[in-house]
This record gives structure tokens, C-alpha cells and sequence, in this order.
């Protein structure tokens, strides 16, 4: 009888497992705003990394700080250099959990509401953060959005009195990930 339920159990394990998917992408694009009415500053990374684990809501994102670009040269070397000092602090991450993971439908097409709660990680610095967004679900693939607003000097990026006016005190990021299935 024990071992019958052992099996029985490790078969229901194995079947809730089965259902249960990681997704992955490698071209997640992370874009950001943060000029001001005497400056337009945006750049945008499509070569952010995120996985997403349905079954927990566990998701997480790498992105190179280098990979950001910009409309002109000069202000993404000064990002680099100046600002990000991306030599010494060379990717931000987030690491967190959609804590209303168990309201998506995996299984079924649409798009549903989500909350993100969890630690960003820019230059150096850790913060708890937590930001709505959305999962599309269509067949296989899993589009993720967000959009939210990060302080500057939350993450101690120092910004000259020099170009202070040019420069928001705040980004706006939007993070938009077409997952697909990892395997």
C-alpha cells in the first residue's frame, strides 16, 4: 500500500512538473527616457536575458549595460563613462516574483494583468521595487510588459551640475520579452 502511494505521488509530481514551463529569452528589449524639454535622451537594449517560470512566477533579467544604445555617440560614451561607469558596474538585474502568478492561464490565450515584486540591481546598488505588467499568452509564446519609473539617484548615478537641467531626475523603463518555451 505505501509503495503504491509513493508511486502514485511521484506520478502526480511528475504530471504537475510536466505543466509547469521555464521560459527564456535573449532579445528582450529594456528601453529607457530621460531627457528633459532641453534634452531627449532615450536609449534602448534588445539583448536583455529573462527567464520566467510558470509555475512559480520566479522571472529574472540580466541586461549589459554597453548594450544600451543611443541616437547619438557621444551620449552613450558619456552614459558609459560618466554616468553608469559600466567598466566598473558592466550589467543591472532584476530578480523577483509576478505574485498573482497563479491568475495566468498558461494554457489559455489572452492577456492578463500582473504584478512584479522584487530587487533591481543598477551600478552597484540593490533596491526592492514593484511594478504592474502584463503576460500575452498566444499558443507557446509568452510576451511580458512593463512599464515603470526608476529615481536616478536611488542607484547613486551621479549627474553633473553641468548638464543637470538636460538630465530627468527620473527614467521612465519600459521592458517589453517574447519568451518561448526553454528547453
Amino acid at each position: 500500500m505505501k509503495k503504491s502511494f509513493f508511486v502514485f505521488c511521484c506520478f502526480l509530481l511528475c504530471t504537475a512538473t510536466g505543466f509547469a514551463q521555464k521560459y527564456f529569452t535573449k532579445n528582450g528589449t529594456i528601453s529607457f527616457e530621460a531627457g528633459t524639454a532641453l534634452e531627449d535622451i532615450v536609449a534602448t537594449n534588445k539583448t536583455a536575458a529573462s527567464v520566467l517560470d510558470a509555475a512559480t512566477g520566479q522571472i529574472e533579467f540580466a541586461v549589459l549595460i554597453k548594450g544600451f544604445e543611443f541616437r547619438r555617440a557621444l551620449m552613450q560614451e558619456h552614459f558609459n563613462e560618466n554616468y553608469m561607469e559600466s567598466s566598473k558596474y558592466p550589467r543591472a538585474s532584476f530578480k523577483g516574483k509576478i505574485t498573482n502568478i497563479q491568475s495566468v492561464s498558461f494554457q489559455k490565450p489572452g492577456t492578463y494583468p500582473v504584478t512584479v515584486k522584487g530587487t533591481m540591481e543598477i551600478h552597484g546598488v540593490k533596491k526592492e521595487m514593484q511594478t504592474a505588467g502584463s503576460l500575452t499568452i498566444s499558443g507557446t509564446a509568452v510576451q511580458a510588459t512593463a512599464r515603470f519609473v526608476v529615481t536616478i539617484s536611488d542607484y547613486k548615478i551621479a549627474i553633473p551640475r553641468i548638464v543637470a537641467d538636460k538630465i530627468s531626475k527620473t527614467a521612465t523603463v519600459v521592458v517589453r520579452c517574447n519568451y518561448s518555451i526553454l528547453k
